[in-house]
């Protein structure tokens, strides 16, 4: 029998490894989709994507999480009929929101299109308005499994949701594009595929509340005790979890209804060749979510053990692990970050057939190193109580996209757009260090551990720099330029990672977080 502790933590590891390859697949798809609609289909699915995010993080993040809470509470105090009650409650909740925005995409999804710049659009707004419908369940589902400490019910649904919308996306995609169909009507299949993955998650859902025999029957009605409380929880916690998880995706808005106006309005450009110029640049998302789910797995694995911490009152391992948390952010996201860098022309080829929009691309790559510390100081400040922090945090980098793209695409176009994506970052990150800070009064990370980190940097840079001017000067080709690509990171990754264990960054005991970590002690002791 394993105690409650061990469920947790068995539970908080299947949620880990669910949220990972639902965010590879999520980050991988784009690929093979791009190379079948092209650019300007691109653009056309990103456009409305981030609409699909926020659907995410209110049915997976936001109030899955709130609803556990509130269910834990009730099984711990042994009350079933209080269960019952947080259940209806927040169904009748959650359904009046889901109603409400699925009222607003769908009746305004013309208005909504002509803010973006593009009418055409409406259509896929209309669509992808319905997956606000299904989101209610799928969230009440989730956060009752969840409560009662049984994670696999979550885990099986969010991977299966990706798994049938990619395979929709793709497939759909595909068929409508070789059968003549327009590159709009590809988008339109690529929302329907995000609803497909919404039904499928409820279906899996459904069966497994079918299956566990439950005996919570839900009667419709405000009149439940605590109703007040519950629905002030659902309204105040359920926006703070889910904003904090959002900032990519809110980033993203602001270029859905901004870049491209901005674009057409700079005169320079016709608006086809606008929307091209767009689909270009959002070959960065992916890259910027690949790079930043890799750089942030390990470091945000760590923070359920600061909050356990908290709830101890230890500062002193709050401390440690605050700091190996940063340490593990920077050391991961510089390195993903520079990589990417300069080894951009070839991953541009290799995974979208050409160099267009490489400057931008690069541009964009340097977000990741900022992307990662931002949302690593958002989950530590999260985990120490502080959400309210992390809210501001997102705000700060909303707004600071808002006006550096105003003030920056009419000079640079897309360049600009992506030094306003760094510089956003830049600030939401800067902002949450300074509030950590305060919080612990203590500085992170130690200098000492920041020299063998630009050491490492530089050597990789000099070295990708070397090896890139080499093989260009070889041959060429999208095959050329993937093993280009493939030599380069294994080269980079290499050179980097030594110069980091050489340089005591991490003890024998702390590369144990990493795979393989073994093996990268070996070089700890020969060294």
């Amino acid at each position: 029998m394993r105690s409650p502790e061990e469920k947790i933590w068995r539970g908080a590891v299947v949620l880990t490894v669910a949220a990972f390859v639902t965010k590879l697949l999520s980050a991988f798809y784009r690929v093979p989709y791009q190379n079948i609609v092209g650019d300007v289909g691109f653009y056309i699915y990103q456009q409305v994507y981030p609409i699909y995010g926020i659907v995410m993080s209110l049915a997976l993040y936001g109030y899955p999480i709130v609803i556990s809470k509130l269910v834990a509470e009730r099984v711990a105090d042994r009350d079933p009929k209080g269960v019952v009650s947080v259940l209806q409650v927040s169904l009748l909740f959650l359904c009046l929101l889901g109603l409400l925005i699925f009222s607003i995409l769908y009746i305004g999804a013309e208005q909504i299109a002509i803010w973006m710049g593009d009418v055409g659009l409406a259509p896929l707004v209309r669509l992808l308005s319905f997956s606000f419908l299904l989101f209610p369940f799928i969230a009440l589902l989730r956060g009752y499994f969840q409560g009662k400490n049984n994670m696999v019910p979550t885990a099986v649904s969010q991977v299966g949701e990706q798994l049938v919308r990619v395979m929709t996306i793709i497939v759909l995609s595909y068929l409508f594009i070789k059968g003549g169909r327009t590159v709009y009507d590809a988008g339109a299949a690529a929302m329907f595929g995000s609803f497909a993955g919404g039904l499928t998650a409820l279906l899996l859902l459904t069966a497994y509340w079918m299956r566990r025999g439950n005996t919570e029957k839900i009667h419709i009605t405000w009149k439940s005790a605590g109703a007040k409380r519950i629905i002030s929880y659902l309204f105040i916690e359920g926006f703070i979890i889910c904003v904090t998880n959002m900032a990519l995706t809110l980033t993203q808005l602001v270029d859905s209804f901004s870049l491209l106006p901005l674009l057409v309005e700079r005169g320079k450009e016709s608006f086809e060749h606008a929307k091209i110029l767009k689909g270009i640049y959002d070959r960065g998302q992916p890259l910027i979510q690949l790079g930043t789910v890799v750089a942030t797995s390990f470091s945000l694995a760590l923070v359920p053990l600061i909050s356990g911490a908290k709830r101890r009152e230890d500062e002193q391992l709050i401390r440690e692990k605050t700091d190996l948390s940063l340490r593990i952010a920077t050391v991961i996201g510089l390195g993903a970050s520079l990589g990417l860098m300069c080894l951009i022309r070839p991953v541009n080829i290799m995974l979208f057939e050409n160099d267009l929009g490489s400057l931008p691309l690069a541009i964009l790559a340097a977000s990741i190193f900022f992307t990662t510390l931002a949302l690593t100081l958002s989950a530590l400040l999260q985990g120490m109580g502080h959400e309210w922090i992390a809210v501001a945090g997102v705000c700060v980098a909303v707004a600071g996209k808002a006006v550096c793209n105003w003030l920056l695409v009419p000079l640079f176009g897309t360049a600009g757009a992506a030094v306003a994506t760094a510089l956003s970052y830049a600030a939401m990150a800067c902002f949450l260090y300074v509030m950590l800070q305060r919080k612990l009064d203590v500085r992170f990370p130690k200098k000492t551990y920041l020299y063998p980190v630009i050491k490492a940097a530089a050597a990789m840079v000099v070295v990708l720099q070397l090896y890139t001017l080499l093989a260009e000067t070889v041959g060429g080709g999208r095959l050329f330029a993937t093993g280009e690509a493939v030599a380069g990171v294994l080269l980079g990754g290499a050179t980097y990672i030594i110069i980091i264990i050489k340089g005591n960054v991490f003890s024998q005991q702390e590369l144990s977080f990493f795979p393989f970590g073994d093996k990268l002690r070996l070089l700890l002791e020969n060294r």
